[in-house]
């Protein structure tokens, strides 16, 4: 991708902005954004998520009451500290490890949960989610997938759809009508069908990722970017992992 082409990508954490003011800067090499550095900082983000989640897992299993307020103090803090990383991109390096160890005590909780009704789900789940990451990486290095314009737009449109559809649900379950869009959590063909699509986009968005951390890094954008590209890949990672959790327990429940 040429320097001057736009930046766009379906995650919240990566937008077109992002680099566009370190196009016309020139650091020195030890300071600027690499890829290689970016995917260490995504293995100790992810480190940091499956310690976290190991805890809030054994309190599940001990059944320790405390377990349900750390998942919600995940979930209520990992979406904030989340928002202040994408506005100020600068604290990440601290930001971006506190979200994950917050969005570890959610996903620890939630995949026990999870477990318990399923046996082994999320074994599954956690296998099925890297090797989709290893699949579209090789698939975009290859060129197999190019993060074209109208590609990028596609998804970001679908994923915006997703987020409303969500959004849209989550209101009607707290003002008191949890069916009124019952299909899209059923484990119905129209659910599974449903589930299918949002695991591909969610996926999809991986490639939008790699383009801009790449495209990033040619930008020559400050080291502690390299923060903020683990974060913002760690955002889709667990979406997508979430997304598939959900999928395996709809095609169990089925069985």
């Amino acid at each position: 991708m040429e320097r001057g082409t736009a930046f766009r990508s379906g995650n919240p954490a990566l937008s077109e902005k992002t680099f566009e003011q370190w196009r016309t800067l020139s650091l020195p090499q030890n300071d600027v954004m690499t890829i290689q550095g970016t995917v260490n900082k995504t293995a100790i983000l992810l480190f940091i998520a499956v310690a976290a989640a190991s805890f809030t897992w054994k309190l599940f299993l001990d059944k320790n009451p405390v377990v349900m307020s750390l998942i919600i103090v995940g979930f209520i803090g990992a979406l904030v500290v989340g928002l202040v990383t994408i506005f100020k991109q600068e604290w990440s390096p601290v930001t971006a490890p506190l979200y994950a160890a917050l969005e570890g005590l959610l996903l620890g909780g939630i995949s026990a949960m999870y477990n318990q009704a399923y046996e082994g789900i999320v074994a599954q789940a956690v296998v099925l989610t890297f090797g989709t990451l290893g699949v579209l990486l090789v698939a975009y290095k290859s060129g197999l997938i190019k993060a074209t314009e109208n590609f990028k737009l596609m998804i970001v449109a679908a994923t915006g759809g997703i987020c409303l559809l969500y959004l849209v649900s989550i209101l009607f379950r707290v003002f008191g009508m949890p069916n009124a869009i019952p299909m899209i959590h059923s484990s119905g063909t129209f659910g599974i069908v449903f589930s299918l699509v949002v695991v591909a986009i969610a996926a999809l968005n991986l490639v939008l990722d790699f383009d801009f951390i790449e495209s990033g890094a040619e930008a020559g954008a400050p080291k502690y970017m390299e923060w903020y590209g683990a974060y913002g890949l760690m955002v889709t990672l667990v979406w997508l992992y979430l997304e598939i959790l959900r999928l395996l327990s709809k095609l169990r429940s089925r069985d």
